[in-house]
């Protein structure tokens, strides 16, 4: 159980709710001993699958994926001495492998402890469940073990280390660790608050300040799971800060600089969204729309070129600072 944990009941939910019992599978199972106190499960499961969250186990359990005796129960269910308590998924488990993919990197430095990378948009970072090959990982992999050729490797045996994550479509720099010593320091510099990361961001709209805080929990969306959404008040999302500064103001759009406090999934775009400047051509929160301007033909076209030309979102991470391991 690592980070495969989180990628496992990242999508829970319509996965398995159409799913007989038999057409599970078994991935995670733990005994509950002769002296556990009552618990709930959803505290139970927490407190041992790592790299995950009392929501998302909460999650799972309310989508029929978590079973104590081989019967579904609430998240309120409290465990008991002797109780056999299954994470069961639709699909089945598997240890991933990383195979070596000869994909082209833009290496600003390198040396015996770490990778430095700006990395292109279109890159998945890291492997996932469907999304074995093409990675970041599977290119840092050609490049560290160009023996293996077309044969996997196993995943635990396997440095490069991600200490961080950027989306998909987002653009910049990330670290990767060499081995297990800088992974360590590095993940603790993350976990301490004590790195610096900046990101540029093209985002509809002006701002009536230079520059502003942004804070609200971020979590799943309650109504779509692929998208995150701002909690203000509530036990909701994880605690999320973001600070922004006007670069450059264009009219309808602006240039902006953001500094993050924390580091949530999608916490740029999502808080951007939330104070009404979402990323510009983000299709997930609305930014792939023409939010300011005119409805002159001409403007439409002048932005549907603009779209164009940057099939993505504008984000790009642009600097990161940290005490070298």
């Amino acid at each position: 159980m690592s980070e495969k944990v989180e990628d496992e009941l990242e999508g829970i939910g319509e996965e398995t709710n159409e799913q007989d019992q038999d057409e599970l599978f078994e991935h995670h199972r733990f005994f509950s001993d002769k002296n556990q106190s009552m618990l709930r499960v959803d505290k139970f499961l927490f407190n041992r699958l790592v790299n995950t969250s009392r929501n998302r186990v909460q999650s799972a359990i309310e989508a029929g994926s978590v079973l104590v005796n081989t019967k579904t129960v609430k998240s309120s269910y409290k465990v008991k001495p002797g109780d056999v308590v299954s994470v069961v998924l639709a699909h089945p488990p598997r240890e991933i492998e990383l195979y070596a993919d000869d994909i082209p990197l833009n290496i600003l430095y390198e040396d015996d402890d770490l990778f430095i990378i700006n990395k292109q948009p279109g890159l998945v970072v890291h492997p996932a469940y469907g999304h074995y090959r093409g990675t970041l990982v599977n290119a840092l992999v050609h490049r560290m073990y160009p023996e293996l050729g077309d044969q996997p490797i196993a995943a635990e045996s396997v440095r490069p280390g991600l200490v961080h994550r950027i989306d998909k479509n987002t653009s910049g720099i990330i670290v990767v660790a060499k081995h297990e010593q800088a992974l360590s320091n590095l993940a603790k510099q993350f976990f301490d608050r004590t790195t610096d990361r900046l990101y540029v961001a093209l985002v509809w709209g002006d701002f009536k300040e230079d520059e502003g805080t942004i804070t609200g929990n971020v979590g799943r969306d309650l109504a779509d799971r692929k998208v995150m959404d701002v909690f203000p008040e509530g036990d909701l999302g994880k605690h999320a800060v973001t600070h922004y500064k006007v670069l450059e103001r264009f009219g309808y759009v602006t240039l902006i600089q953001c500094k993050l406090e924390t580091g949530r999934t999608h916490q740029i775009r999502v808080h951007m969204k939330y104070i009404g400047h979402p990323l510009f051509n983000d299709a997930s929160y609305g930014g792939e729309r023409i939010l300011k301007g005119t409805v002159f033909t001409k403007y439409k076209q002048y932005i549907e070129n603009c779209f164009a030309l940057m099939p993505r979102h504008a984000l790009h991470a642009k600097s990161l600072g940290f005490a070298h391991p």
